[in-house]
């Protein structure tokens, strides 16, 4: 008996690789229905191949189950038994059943068709969908076939689940952690003496090993090669004689004609001295210089007194004379040929006028500044060297820098000529003529007309005598006009012969208006003794004139 539903069983089963497939012994010739010889184990119904079994043929082939095999004939019972329902028609409750290879004893299919159409190994093998569950379903929720809470959806049981070429659809394992065991570590002693690594190897090692120090030797070599390479002992710069401008009366043409005259003088006691500079004057070696320069060695006998020539030169100074009023002194060298300074005209020097200072500042010999004559006949107090002196002069104002050690030294002009001898600055403390203090800009030099008539006195006779008008005088000012008001007047001197009195206060001396008590006594050393100067004072608010002879 074959009914519909025992075709669909068959057909439709998931476990159909279980059964007898026909094309695991069809010999390699067996043909389709009809084709083969009768007997031969060919199919008599045109459906299937037999596998080797044989059906019977005559009256019975109907009555036989497509199935059959093996020699063996299926009643209808047996039929309905392997293939139909159960009793009550729910494939749920039927028991399991017999399969009709174990009840026609076919032997297991092969290990290939177990794999390719076999069920994954630990899954159900039953086609029983799950049990319902006892929780109360809601109304609104879909009856599933398969819906179940312990047993997950099962694509070998779910109509609905797709066909789809590749592995079965169930869940891989993750890749585990790798425990690759790890070997032990070679020492080095291992290495060269276990015999670990074959010879060969350990040698072509040691040549490679040569062959990278040998590389880098040569590298090493070319490098230094090549920086000695930069060294050419032979090499010359090509000299090109660029066009300077050294005109005359330039200051490095000026510089270089009066530096060679302009020497430094070192005066030492003990542990005591100083510095200055100093001039030379006239080819015989004299020089002459600051009264304050060479005080220490002519009052001290112990000091000594020399003379350092810009070559280098050192020779012993002597005190030829020296002019505490005016700050000027002259010492003498024996030198032959020394480099003589020529000397200028002060007289001629107008403010603007360009300067040079040449000197020995801080001991630095030949040092050289630059500036311009800032003001003329400017009155400056020195400081006195003893109770008795009065050292004031009518110097020219510089702004080329003055410093300690420049004292003595030579102010010349654009013509190379020297037009005064630096004496002082100023400071915020005052008139410094030691050499103490720093330049601000406030240079005072010694005019050279001045410096000319007094050196050459002191060379003559040692000495220079002063005029004196024989007063002693202060600065006053009445808010409109300056002068010098005379304190005191010396008896038979030349003011009183001309008629000063005390009180009355002293605003010219000739043309030159006086404006202080300093500016009162440079006015009157301007002249030589014998001289007369016409005196402009107020007495009692009215102006008088009046002649004194000096």
């Amino acid at each position: 008996m074959s009914s519909p539903w025992s075709r669909h069983a068959t057909t439709e089963r998931p476990d159909a690789p279980e059964y007898d497939d026909p094309a695991d012994d069809a010999p390699a010739d067996a043909g389709v229905a009809g084709d083969a010889p009768t007997g031969s184990g060919a199919p008599t119904n045109g459906h299937h191949r037999a596998n080797g079994h044989t059906r019977p043929a005559g009256p019975d082939a109907a009555e036989a189950s497509p199935a059959a095999g093996n020699g063996h004939v299926l009643d209808e019972g047996e039929m309905a038994a392997a293939f139909a329902r159960p009793a009550d028609g729910s494939p749920t409750d039927a028991a399991p059943r017999a399969r009709p290879r174990e009840q026609a004893g076919a032997r297991e299919p092969s290990v290939a068709l177990a794999g390719a159409f076999g069920r994954p190994e630990g899954t159900p093998d039953t086609l029983q969908r799950p049990a319902e569950s006892t929780r109360p379903r809601p109304e609104h929720e879909a009856q599933d076939l398969w819906a179940g809470e312990t047993t997950e959806r099962d694509p070998w049981r779910d109509p609905a689940a797709a066909a789809e070429l590749g592995a079965p659809a169930v869940r891989e394992r993750e890749p585990g952690p790798d425990r690759r065991a790890v070997g032990p570590r070679l020492s080095a002693r291992e290495l060269l003496f276990g015999r670990r690594v074959a010879p060969s190897a350990l040698i072509v090692l040691a040549v490679i090993a040569l062959l990278v120090g040998a590389v880098g030797g040569v590298v090493g070599h070319l490098t230094a090669a090549g920086s000695d390479a930069l060294v050419d002992p032979g090499a010359s710069l090509a000299q090109v004689d660029p066009g300077k401008e050294r005109p005359a009366g330039s200051v490095a043409d000026v510089a270089g004609r009066v530096v060679p005259a302009v020497v430094s003088i070192e005066v030492r006691s003990g542990t005591t001295g100083g510095t200055g500079s100093g001039v030379v004057i006239d080819p015989r070696g004299d020089i002459v210089t600051n009264n304050h320069v060479v005080s220490l060695a002519a009052t001290d006998p112990r000091a000594t007194l020399e003379a350092v020539f810009a070559s280098g030169m050192r020779a012993t100074a002597r005190i030829v004379g020296r002019d505490p009023q005016t700050d000027i002194a002259v010492v003498k060298v024996d030198v032959a040929n020394p480099v003589v300074a020529q000397l200028g005209r002060s007289s001629d020097l107008k403010v603007g006028d360009g300067v040079i200072a040449i000197g020995s500042p801080l001991g630095l010999a030949g040092t050289v500044t630059t500036g311009i004559v800032s003001s003329l006949r400017r009155p400056v107090r020195l400081d006195a060297e003893s109770a008795n002196a009065n050292p004031v002069i009518d110097a020219i104002q510089t702004d080329a820098a003055i410093n300690p050690g420049n004292s003595g030294g030579a102010l010349v002009d654009s013509t190379g000529a020297v037009v005064g001898i630096n004496t002082a600055i100023r400071t915020l403390g005052g008139t410094d003529s030691s050499g103490q203090g720093g330049s601000i800009g406030l240079g005072f030099a010694i005019p050279i007309d001045d410096v000319r008539v007094i050196a050459q006195s002191l060379i003559q006779t040692g000495g220079f005598a002063h005029t004196d008008l024989g007063v002693n005088a202060k600065s006053v000012t009445d808010g409109t006009a300056d002068g010098a008001q005379i304190l005191n007047v010396v008896q038979g001197g030349p003011a009183a012969r001309a008629g000063v009195l005390e009180g009355d206060v002293v605003t010219r001396v000739d043309d030159r208006p006086i404006a202080s008590a300093d500016e009162l006594t440079v006015a009157i050393r301007e002249h030589r003794p014998g001289e007369t100067v016409t005196l402009g004072v107020v007495r009692g608010g009215r102006p008088l004139s009046l002649q004194a002879q000096l």
